[in-house]
């Protein structure tokens, strides 16, 4: 029986030396790509997301935080350490609240992205 070739490779190997090259210059330095890859690795899981989510739409505090996930104020607050390590979250303090946003639009530009990346995908 005759084996059919892969659809999904190439056939044989050779490969475009200049637009090899010309991507190879453009490459991230690896510590870059480490700390992208981190940043997406943080977002990948779901509770972070919803936490996210949530400070997208207001400055919450740990409290409020909790309430919206129905979670333990120490849940939220490990999470939130998480978040804050990455530069992904940020907090300010009154009195003796402690109220968290995102760090910048950069991150929910990235859950937007995200989002319509999946809607789009059913």
């Amino acid at each position: 029986m005759a084996r059919r070739p892969k659809q999904d490779t190439c056939e044989v190997f050779c490969f475009n030396e200049e637009a090899v090259q010309q991507v190879k210059k453009q490459l991230l330095p690896l510590d870059k790509v480490f700390r992208l890859a981190e940043t997406f690795k943080t977002m990948g899981d779901p509770t972070r997301i919803s936490i996210i989510q949530a400070l997208s739409l207001q400055e919450l505090c740990v409290c409020d935080l909790a309430a919206v996930l129905e979670m333990t104020q120490s849940s939220v607050s490990h999470q939130l350490r998480i978040l804050r390590n990455l530069k992904l979250v940020k907090f300010r303090k009154e009195g003796k609240m402690v109220y968290y946003s995102l760090d910048d639009a950069h991150i929910i530009n990235l859950f937007r992205e995200g989002l319509e990346h999946v809607q789009h995908n059913g």
